[in-house]
This record gives C-alpha cells, sequence and structure tokens, in this order.
C-alpha cells in the first residue's frame, strides 16, 4: 500500500450513537482492534518514531482482571501482597504506582487513567484499547483474521489501518499501511496539529 488515500463509499450498517468526547490538555489517540491484530507490536514500532521527533509520549494500555507487573521475589510485591492499597516505588530514573481495588471494583475508564499522567511530563498520549471510550482512534484491520470493520459502530474512528486493500470505506476516512509505522506515525503528526491549532503545542507539530 501506499501514502494515504482518501476513498469515499456510503457507510456501513446503523449509523453510531453519539457520545461526549474525553477532554484532556494533550492529544490523545487510540488503537482499536480485534485481539491479534498486532496493536501491541505496532505501537512498538511507533514510539520510538514519534521519540525520534522530539516527543514525550505517554501509552495507556487496558488489560483484563488480574495482571501483574511485579515480581514475587521484590520487596514491592511482597508489601502488596501484604496488604498495602498502594505501594509506589521511586528512584533515580523511575517511579511506579500500584493501586490494588476490591473485587467489586468498576472497571476504570479511560479519563480516570488519562487522569492518572502528568500532562505537563508529555506530549502526545497514544492509547491501546478502551474502544467503548470516546476519543480519537485508528482502527487496525487485517481481513485475513476474518473479523468486521469497526468504524461502523464507532463515529470517533479518524482512520483505518490495514495490510490488505479494503473492498469499502467510509466518508473519506483516510486508509493507513499497517506495515508502514511511519506513514502511520506522519498521520498522528499531521492530526494533533490540525487539533491543537488553537492551542499551539510545539513539539507536536512536524518541523519541515
Amino acid at each position: 500500500m501506499s501514502d494515504i488515500k482518501n476513498i469515499t463509499v456510503s457507510s456501513l450498517g446503523q449509523p453510531p450513537q453519539a457520545c461526549s468526547m474525553i477532554q484532556y490538555p494533550l492529544p490523545v489517540i487510540g488503537f482499536c482492534a480485534f485481539s491479534g491484530t498486532g496493536k501491541t507490536t505496532l505501537l512498538t514500532r511507533l514510539v520510538p518514531i514519534l521519540k525520534a521527533e522530539g516527543l514525550r509520549i505517554g501509552v495507556i494500555k487496558h488489560a483484563h482482571h488480574r495482571f501483574e507487573i511485579d515480581h514475587r521475589n521484590k520487596d514491592s510485591y511482597q508489601l502488596r501482597k501484604a496488604g498495602a492499597d498502594q505501594i509506589l516505588v521511586a528512584s533515580r530514573r523511575r517511579m511506579a504506582l500500584v493501586t490494588e481495588f476490591p473485587e467489586n471494583h468498576r472497571e476504570p475508564t479511560l479519563k480516570q487513567a488519562l487522569d492518572t499522567l502528568d500532562p505537563n511530563a508529555l506530549d502526545l498520549v497514544l492509547v491501546e484499547g478502551f474502544k467503548r471510550d470516546c476519543f480519537p482512534k485508528i482502527e487496525l484491520h487485517r481481513p485475513s483474521l476474518g473479523t468486521p470493520l469497526l468504524f461502523t459502530k464507532d463515529h470517533n474512528i479518524i482512520a483505518i489501518a490495514t495490510d490488505t486493500a479494503l473492498s469499502s470505506t467510509p466518508h473519506q476516512l483516510p486508509v493507513l499501511d499497517l506495515n508502514r509505522a511511519d506513514e502511520i506515525a506522519r498521520f498522528i503528526l499531521n492530526y494533533g496539529c490540525r487539533k491543537t491549532k488553537h492551542d499551539p503545542i510545539a513539539a507536536l507539530c512536524p518541523r519541515r
């Protein structure tokens, strides 16, 4: 596939329900797809490209239920298992906060996750998952997996990245090459500049 293309066809299915867009002082762009499409793989390729542009990148990833990020032989793990509701580990190089929720705690929203970040330390936030929340998203799609496109039920999708030409796309959505992280990064940069034109974030706009 080559550079961004706009293809106009009729929308498929029923129009999606409107929702209130999440408000945040920085550009927030998500990646939504069915499992196995390669969201994390793409993000690991995108982050170095965007970092090379001088951006400070935040990443939020949705996980399911009982994920574990600590090690059993570490003091922080033992303190958390002893009953600490929050534990913060700090050093000169990094700091990590782990918060324990009760069994009946509701699934955290993207807004709650965003509020945990420090917007003064970042220029852009990339999000994996949280596809039910209202914020700009790039849909990742591999026709070979046999899964349906998501844009028909989510009007917050701003582009589709695919590894094979699509038979149809709606409303002039840009179509990106899923195998070209540089192309997707360029789209993110251009989109971020358009969204912040009234309150510019200088570091986000390509210096060309």
